[in-house]
């Protein structure tokens, strides 16, 4: 006759650390709270700064040239992109990694935030920092008459060509992963 073993006891000191430990580690998501409410901040700032290029804008509107209002109006556009961009990277983060974000009670609330998973994170991202881009060239070559320099375009078309091919690359990519998923 065989002896069977002693079935398992885990020691209850060691398993009262590891669900400690457990806990310290699922509750340090809450460490990214404060990066969130800074890029809150940062999008005040950004409201600020959009306010004083808008004025700026109406100001000189009135004696400037076509060409000096499609710049003016693509520097706003930029700015509201980049707001854009920090929004997305504020709702999808925090409900990504700190906490689920309850819509109930909110009919107004974009259904997109809170569905954006990581995945989509990165897509928006990226999708945000090709546009941004776009607008940094078009603002280049609107203002090409200026100050034409070949190596600063040469720069911003070679960036934001990389920018473009690796959006397209990684979004086939990703694309392709879900659809076998």
């Amino acid at each position: 006759m065989t002896e069977q073993p002693a079935p398992y006891r885990p020691n209850p000191t060691l398993k009262g650390v590891e669900t400690g430990f457990e806990s310290l580690i699922f509750n340090s998501r809450w460490l990214m709270a404060p990066f969130y409410f800074g890029l809150v901040v940062s999008l005040a700032v950004l409201l600020l700064k959009f306010c004083m290029m808008l004025w700026e804008f109406i100001i000189h509107a009135p004696g400037s040239k076509e060409s000096d209002i499609i710049l003016g109006v693509l520097s706003l556009i930029d700015v509201s992109l980049t707001g854009n961009l920090i929004l997305i990277v504020v709702f999808s983060g925090y409900e990504n990694f700190v906490s689920r974000i309850d819509p109930g009670g909110h009919p107004d609330w974009p259904e997109w935030m809170t569905k954006v998973d990581f995945a989509g994170l990165k897509q928006k991202m990226l999708a945000s920092i090709v546009a941004i881009s776009a607008i940094q060239v078009l603002k280049a070559f609107m203002n090409i008459d200026a100050a034409f320099d070949a190596q600063k375009m040469g720069w911003l078309v070679a960036v934001h060509l990389v920018f473009v091919i690796s959006t397209l690359a990684l979004s086939d990519r990703w694309g392709s992963d879900h659809g076998s998923e």
